[in-house]
């Protein structure tokens, strides 16, 4: 069996007010970044997606780093850049060309030369600048050629993320590249010309998902049971377990059957990182999370029912819903609670976590093993959903049906009419609907739909999501 492939990391750090967030937010193109929001530390990192050409990878913002901070706040945000180095593949160092180089950039060089990592030296704020005079006196931080770039403007940016993603991997094969949610899903049009054979595949579904390995990531917040849990599934009677050797990015593969499904469980428990980790930093490592909820079939959130829900429980959630991955909840430690404190946490899941209502959420003790039945076979008919095949007539008739009993509401004189759907993809499934005016559909009606496919094919588990095509209007002037 192929290794689950990672995302590459690719960190930033650099002193204050050197243009890391500039930099991050030109990388990601403005999409939200991930916040690692830890109790008890005063800054946080950033984690947002980006993409050069076909390579996509995951940026990490930092605060200004301070190596040699004793501390305070700068202590803190220190450990969270040191952290930020420890989990990259590849660091970029920037620097100021206007203000030019000073102590704290030779601090952090040194701090850099002894991790042993790839460094990448990027001399920022270069615009206008010619590059000798921009770049030259870098070079005596010993970490190589500087790289003008402008964050703010984009000189120099596309060159300098190609030249630290080909450092990674370089003899890798081009077709084991991460794929995204939605890159294997076929063109639209080629899928509307081919919608008339999915009766015939619907069939083929249930085989397609026997014999598929699901591969499950279990995540949630330190000491909330993982490790327990891991230990409780592959504990049990005619399992078998063994370990796969570690990823590029030390991920720990685990395969185990259960009842006569094969699992790949990709451990999220810890950090385990080539060379010396630093000691000072957290238990819990969100790019390790992000990383196996992308690379992954179901995840299983595991929450802690003697604690709060806290707002970082609430951003992975996010996380999986954004990047359409099937999801159980599992509520632990529930068998230590008294009635009072069962109704307290199920009210506060319901507050904070109700945008995962398509979500199965079970009440467990990881320990001695109640409920994890029920968990797994949720993340059994969680998988299954995620790739179910949805024929062509089945969905066009429960569109007609839909529509016929709640008709959408008209913008102006038009109503959309909707005239037939099909599948777009899988893991998420994806539904296309073609019709006319289909602009004019509001999202409480792109809800009423969903209800109504997901009910019918009981795809309970798995985010599901829906594509509205207009067809062409030869009427309108100029079209």
């Amino acid at each position: 069996m192929n290794s689950v492939k990672f995302k590459p990391v690719v960190a930033l750090v650099g002193r204050a007010n050197v243009g890391k967030s500039t930099l991050f937010n030109r990388i990601t193109r403005s999409r939200a970044a991930l916040v690692a929001d830890f109790s008890g530390l005063t800054r946080d990192r950033h984690y947002g997606e980006g993409r050069v050409g076909r390579h996509p990878f995951i940026a990490v913002d930092t605060g200004g780093f301070e190596p040699v901070a004793k501390e305070g706040i700068l202590l803190e945000m220190a450990r969270q850049t040191q952290q930020a180095i420890a989990e990259a593949d590849v660091v970029i160092f920037l620097v100021d060309a206007r203000a030019g180089i000073n102590a704290h950039d030779h601090e952090i060089a040194r701090l850099l030369r002894k991790t042993g990592q790839r460094v990448l030296l990027a001399v920022n704020k270069a615009e206008g600048m010619r590059y000798g005079s921009a770049a030259s006196e870098f070079h005596e931080l010993g970490l190589g050629e500087p790289h003008p770039i402008s964050a703010s403007h984009g000189d120099g940016v596309v060159d300098l993320i190609e030249l630290a993603l080909s450092y990674l991997d370089a003899d890798a094969d081009e077709n084991d590249a991460i794929v995204e949610p939605h890159e294997a899903f076929p063109d639209l049009d080629e899928a509307n010309a081919a919608f008339e054979d999915d009766e015939t595949d619907a069939g083929e579904a249930d085989a397609d998902v026997v014999n598929h390995r699901i591969k499950l990531a279990i995540v949630g917040r330190p000491n909330v049971g993982k490790s327990t849990l891991i230990n409780t599934l592959l504990g049990e009677e005619r399992v078998i377990a063994f370990d796969m050797p570690g990823t590029t990015r030390d991920a720990i593969e685990i395969e185990f059957e259960r009842g006569g499904v094969s699992y790949t469980l990709i451990d999220t428990a810890g950090l385990r990182r080539r060379g010396k980790v630093f000691e000072a930093v957290e238990k819990f490592s969100v790019i390790k999370t992000l990383q196996a909820i992308e690379a992954c079939n179901v995840v299983l959130l595991l929450l802690d029912a003697q604690a709060e829900i806290s707002d970082q429980d609430a951003h992975i959630a996010g996380f999986v819903l954004e990047t359409g991955r099937a999801l159980v909840v599992g509520i632990n430690k529930w068998d230590g609670l008294d009635s009072e404190q069962r109704e307290r946490i199920l009210r506060e899941f319901e507050r904070k976590l109700r945008f995962l209502s398509f979500a199965k959420m079970h009440t467990i003790s990881a320990l001695n093993g109640q409920g994890v039945s029920a968990l797994i076979k949720s993340v059994n008919s969680a998988h299954a959903a995620a790739f179910a095949k949805l024929s062509t007539p089945k969905l066009t008739r429960i569109l007609q049906a839909a529509v016929e009993q709640q008709p959408p509401p008209r913008k102006g004189i038009f109503r959309p009419k909707m005239r037939y759907a099909h599948q777009g993809g899988q893991n998420p499934p994806l539904i296309v609907i073609h019709g006319n005016a289909l602009d004019a559909i509001s999202d409480s009606y792109r809800r009423y739909l969903e209800t109504r496919f997901r009910t019918t094919f009981k795809l309970e588990g798995t985010p599901l999501r829906i594509e509205f095509k207009s067809s062409h209007n030869p009427y309108i002037q100029g079209a």
